[in-house]
C-alpha cells in the first residue's frame, strides 16, 4: 500500500506541482486498492488527511490575519483605508502550501465518497445471526466469519471495548482467530459452537454469531473489518 504521510503538506520541497505529483500518485494506489475491494486502511487514512488538511487551512488563514499589513491607499466609498500584505518570503511560502491544500481537499473528498459509496455497498451484503442461546452478557463470546463462496468459516473469539474518543465513550471490538474450519453437514455451526464450549471452559456460555457476506472480499483489508463494524452497531 501506498501512504502519503501526516506531514506531506509541508515536509520536503514546497512546490505546488512536487506536491500534486505525491498526491496523485497516492490517490492512484487507494483507487487501485479500491477496485480490488480493499478498503482499510485506506478510507480511513483518506478521513484523517481530509480532517487535517481542514484543519491546516482554517491555521493558515488565521495565520494570514494576523500578517502585517501596508496601507495601499483610502476608499472615498466607505471612507476606510484599504490594505495589502507585506511582500515577505513567509507569506509567499504559506501562499504556496495553502494552493496545495486548496487542490487536495476536494480530492480526498471525493475519494471518500467512492470508498463510503463502496463500503456500503458490501456492508449491506453482511448479515449478522445468533446461534443458539444467547446469555444476558454478549461482550465476550465468538464469530464466525463464514464465506459461502468458498465454504470456508473463521472462528474467532471477540471481546468488546470501551475506549474515549473526542471526549466521549465509544465501543470497539477486538478478535483473535481461533481456528478455519470447512462448513458441512456433520460439521454445522451449532455444532461447531458445542466444540468450542468443550474445549475452552472459560466460555461456559458463549454469545455466539454466524456473520455471512454474500460477496467474496479481502479478509484483512475489507471482510472483518466490516464484520466488526456491523456486531459493534448490532450489539
Amino acid at each position: 500500500m501506498k501512504t502519503l504521510e501526516k506531514d506531506w503538506l509541508t515536509a520536503g520541497l514546497i512546490d505546488f506541482e512536487y506536491k500534486k505529483y505525491v498526491l496523485l500518485s497516492y490517490l492512484q494506489s487507494v483507487k487501485t486498492n479500491f477496485q480490488a475491494k480493499k478498503l482499510y486502511p485506506d478510507l480511513l487514512d483518506l478521513q484523517r488527511h481530509y480532517e487535517y488538511s481542514l484543519y491546516f487551512k482554517s491555521g493558515l488563514e488565521q495565520m494570514a490575519k494576523n500578517f502585517p499589513k501596508r496601507i495601499k491607499g483610502f476608499n472615498n466609498d466607505n471612507m476606510t483605508l484599504d490594505y495589502e500584505p507585506d511582500a515577505q518570503p513567509e507569506s509567499e511560502y504559506l501562499a504556496e502550501i495553502e494552493s496545495i491544500t486548496d487542490y487536495a481537499l476536494p480530492r480526498f473528498r471525493r475519494g471518500i465518497e467512492e470508498g463510503e459509496e463502496l463500503r456500503k455497498g458490501m456492508e449491506d451484503s453482511i448479515s449478522i445471526t445468533p446461534i443458539g442461546i444467547l446469555p444476558l452478557y454478549k461482550n465476550d463470546g465468538y464469530m464466525f466469519l463464514y464465506e459461502p463462496l468458498i465454504h470456508e468459516t473463521k472462528v474467532y473469539q471477540y471481546n468488546v471495548t470501551i475506549f474515549e474518543n473526542n471526549h466521549e465513550k465509544q465501543r470497539g471490538i477486538k478478535t483473535y482467530l481461533i481456528d478455519t474450519v470447512r462448513y458441512s453437514p456433520s460439521n454445522t455451526f451449532e455444532n461447531l459452537k458445542i466444540a468450542l464450549v468443550k474445549k475452552y471452559k472459560h466460555l461456559p456460555n458463549p454469545a455466539t454469531y454466524l456473520i455471512e457476506s454474500k460477496l467474496l472480499m479481502p479478509l484483512q483489508e475489507t471482510l472483518l473489518p466490516l464484520a466488526k463494524r456491523k456486531m459493534v452497531a448490532y450489539l
